[in-house]
């Protein structure tokens, strides 16, 4: 039998986070540059711990509320209502940090779930990524970061690129080149370096699309996407995340949960993009006419239903099969392309059909196209992830003289 009735738990659940967002969140978004953010993000921690909704992907015994794939897939699309990321910040399930809990509570030793995945769950720390160069982009395995062996330590030598919330973090995680001599995905390690470092240095954080639409964070630097340069930074043998040579392994298990979690972000930004384009059809009248009435306007429409409605099932598959164990790789790239596409088609057709004034600042629109264009980037571009199922499509055919394992055959 097939079902898409969801648990009655999740059910409550994601009525309990809807209501703490309307109740809560959204309200706050009103103090947003009036006060510092994080004071606001402090009250509202506060307030979410309070009603047990915290770290809501992190399994209980490190604090978190032990939720299921899809529990967490559906309270991250409320999370995803609030677009100044206080519903995220509130809940402390905001990128890249949550992604590397994850990391730490799956692969990290007891010693670093100790000194590090506790404190960060607590709220107490901040955590980033340093994989991205500027050279390799996409390509992980093209990174030229080094790290040599010296005792019991290890001197790292580089640059990285498009380290986000490096300038406010405690922590990161660095990937480095420690075997090039070894199979190419089993060449790179991931290493926690405590912040501020003198070997780890923020050259600046890159000026990038969407950032003139942020809060004012009263001289608080919140995220920042930070170029860094590593220079002799010493780190120990045990500061080694999942073992040696498995740090491609490592960092592919970190992105493929921010994939996930960008898209069910992205529902809810489409969702409420869709919501304002239908609301201007309804209300605005051309020619003696309201836009609805228009068969183009319809199709618009129709196309933005379309799209949300494949996204949401694409999830909720993908939470499910995260839920089995089972290989998702494929299934995510696909998600990953088509969503952030998704997101930003839905986006741009609100704007048309808003008109001029869709282009103004008097709605958010152009603000949430902006942070839209970036995921066609973020977490690997279109192309790479095209790229990867378009061989995967080949090899399926080739192994099995159909491509239906790559193309939803497991679902019948």
């Amino acid at each position: 039998m097939i079902d898409f009735e969801l648990p009655d738990d999740v059910t409550a659940l994601r009525a309990t986070v809807a209501a703490f967002i309307d109740e809560v969140v959204l309200p706050a978004e009103a103090h947003i540059n009036t006060r510092p953010y994080m004071d606001i993000v402090r009250d509202l921690q506060a307030q979410a711990r309070a009603a047990g909704l915290w770290c809501p992907f992190i399994p209980k015994e490190y604090g978190g509320m032990g939720l299921s794939h899809l529990g967490n897939a559906i309270v991250q699309v409320e999370v995803g209502r609030s677009f100044s990321m206080l519903g995220a910040w509130a809940l402390n399930c905001m990128g890249p940090q949550d992604a590397t809990m994850l990391t730490l509570a799956e692969y990290g030793t007891e010693q670093q779930k100790e000194r590090y995945l506790v404190p960060l769950v607590n709220g107490d720390l901040r955590i980033c990524f340093s994989m991205t160069e500027r050279a390799a982009g996409a390509d992980a395995t093209g990174m030229q970061t080094s790290g040599v062996r010296d005792g019991d330590s290890w001197i790292l030598n580089g640059e990285k690129w498009f380290s986000s919330g490096a300038s406010v973090s405690d922590v990161a995680l660095v990937m480095a080149k420690t075997n090039p001599e070894a199979p190419r995905h089993q060449q790179f390690s991931t290493f926690l370096v405590d912040l501020p470092n003198p070997g780890y240095r923020i050259v600046r954080d890159i000026p990038v699309w969407g950032e003139e639409f942020a809060p004012n964070f009263e001289g608080e630097t919140m995220m920042g996407h930070a170029e860094v340069r590593i220079e002799n930074l010493t780190v120990s043998q045990d500061a080694i995340v999942g073992g040696l040579g498995n740090g491609f392994s490592m960092g592919q298990h970190r992105l493929g949960y921010g994939r996930l979690r960008h898209g069910m972000w992205s529902i809810a930004k489409a969702q409420a993009a869709l919501d304002l384009a239908a609301a201007q059809a309804i209300a605005r009248e051309t020619f003696g006419k309201p836009l609805a009435d228009r068969q183009g306007i319809n199709w618009m429409l129709a196309d933005c239903a379309e799209k949300l409605y494949i996204t949401r099932l694409m999830v909720l598959h993908i939470a499910w099969k995260m839920e089995q164990g089972r290989d998702l790789r494929i299934e995510n790239s696909i998600a990953k392309t088509y969503i952030a596409n998704m997101l930003c088609d839905v986006i741009d057709t609100a704007i048309q059909i808003h008109g001029a004034l869709g282009i103004t600042h008097d709605l958010p629109l152009v603000n949430w196209y902006a942070h839209a264009r970036a995921n066609r980037i973020i977490d690997g571009p279109d192309e790479v992830h095209r790229w990867t199922v378009g061989r995967a499509v080949t090899k399926a055919y080739q192994h099995s003289g159909t491509t239906a394992a790559v193309a939803g055959g497991d679902l019948f």
